[in-house]
């Protein structure tokens, strides 16, 4: 078992209270706590990202590094290897908000453009018929009816918290994307829509995709 001191948890700490971080973040908290070790080199650095992995790696966690495609920055962010995205969601969202998301999430992946982004009206105006039959299968007499009474307020607020949370983003155009919260963690999700991913870098091709 790899053996994690203050250093470490320093930057365990500043991803789990921050959320995602910048690569450049990260790497000034790394030479910050490691200031009086004279090697902050590229590759102490890799190091310190791997033993915090190896220990997180016991409790199926790990400290993830994915490029956000908007702007080209890698990002930082500790995430759960084995939940799913209603495992990672539910705790924070009603069944008929994932659901929004999810169709959000379809409708930018959709994008003809292939930028991978909406407008908001395009998100508000999401139905969430195409959902309900996936999201129901445990109970499909109440299920179906919450979906039916999910307002356009209601959408308006998840969007907001979603953007707020970094699930979404807003791009220079002032349209809706994907936030770095989804690259890192909604990885298994974009596989099942057989979404592409990089054999080089194991990204999904968001951006590309249509």
């Amino acid at each position: 078992m790899a053996i994690l001191d203050s250093k470490h948890h320093a930057l365990i700490q500043a991803l789990l209270t921050r959320g995602p971080l910048s690569e450049k973040e990260v790497k000034f908290i790394f030479k910050t706590v490691c200031e009086n070790n004279a090697d902050v080199s590229e590759s102490a650095f890799y190091d310190y990202i791997g033993r915090i992995n190896k220990e997180l790696d016991f409790v199926q966690f790990e400290a993830r590094a994915g490029r956000n495609q908007y702007d080209g920055e890698i990002y930082y962010g500790v995430v759960n290897k084995v939940a799913d995205e209603h495992a990672k969601l539910g705790t924070q969202y009603s069944l008929p908000q994932i659901a929004f998301f999810k169709a959000v999430i379809e409708a930018i992946l959709q994008d003809q453009s292939g930028k991978g982004k909406i407008s908001n009206i395009e998100a508000l105006n999401i139905r969430l018929d195409s959902q309900v039959k996936q999201e129901s299968q445990g109970d499909p007499g109440q299920v179906p009816l919450a979906f039916k009474q999910f307002s356009m307020a209601q959408k308006e607020k998840t969007l907001e918290d979603l953007l707020k949370n970094r699930w979404l983003c807003t791009t220079e155009e002032g349209k809706i994307g994907l936030g770095i919260r989804a690259f890192l963690e909604l990885r298994s999700l974009f596989k099942n829509l057989d979404v592409p991913f990089c054999d080089i870098c194991n990204e999904a091709g968001i951006k590309v995709f249509h």
